[in-house]
């Protein structure tokens, strides 16, 4: 086990992780036929992520559930890193179909393909963690995202970079809507509004513009989806950008 322990110290070989998520690693031509799989062993971590969370995950964890060593796992995953990696391209399996738009309707196009991936961050929580916005091997799923994406963007006609920015826009609205959703606890929420109310309440000369804006309702349920909101925002500002090109 020390020896499993100071491999997985060592920097992990993008191309290996690449292989991997691409099915292009080497195949065994000897030997027993394979029992389990990358993809049998990801799907298994992600049911155990969905319910736990993703520190909850372990190579001797998921490894317990096919009743075998952590060690029996390693010949077909390297390590926690690349399984996470697997698992992030198992829940992304289910593309972002946008067939029913409309042709050239750029708007729904990226509304659709929107809801989609907020609906992958809600059913799967853990996602927010396993991609963080730096840069990561990316497999084939987590590509065919960002290119339905982009397609549904060429109508604009925006230049590349603008689009990608667009997207990253999008995302970003997407993953911080996830990550509000996942910091949500009702009794906290509750008592923050309690002791906060109760310090602008002593000090609300200090901050007039927040008590005024509390007075008003700012923080009360609008009765808006903030999704749809953000992305109303989001497009409109992309049709300004679109004529002010034209």
């Amino acid at each position: 086990m020390a020896a499993r322990n100071k491999e997985q110290d060592k920097p992990r070989d993008p191309r290996a992780s690449l292989a991997l998520l691409w099915g292009e690693q080497e195949q065994p031509t000897r030997g027993p036929k394979p029992k389990l799989s990358p993809q049998r062993i990801a799907a298994a971590a992600v049911e155990l992520a969905d319910g736990e969370g993703l520190d909850a995950v372990s190579m001797s964890k998921v490894a317990g559930g096919f009743g075998v060593s952590a060690m029996a796992l390693y010949r077909y995953v390297p390590g926690k890193g690349e399984l996470v990696e697997l698992m992030v391209e198992a829940v992304l399996a289910e593309g972002p179909d946008l067939s029913g738009v409309p042709g050239g309707d750029w708007r729904a196009g990226v509304r659709e393909w929107a809801r989609r991936c907020a609906r992958v961050y809600a059913a799967h929580p853990w996602l927010l963690g396993a991609t963080a916005m730096r840069r990561h091997v990316m497999g084939p799923q987590q590509l065919r995202w960002l290119d339905a994406a982009l397609a549904a963007l060429e109508p604009t006609g925006l230049g590349a970079a603008q689009r990608h920015q667009v997207f990253l826009l999008l995302v970003g609205l997407v993953r911080n809507l996830a990550q509000q959703v996942s910091d949500y606890d009702e009794e906290q929420d509750r008592e923050w509004n309690r002791l906060t109310g109760e310090l602008l309440a002593r000090h609300a000369d200090r901050f007039p513009a927040l008590t005024k804006a509390i007075a008003e309702g700012a923080f009360e349920p609008a009765g808006l989806d903030p999704l749809e909101f953000g992305l109303d925002r989001i497009l409109d500002g992309v049709e300004a950008l679109i004529a002010g090109r034209e």
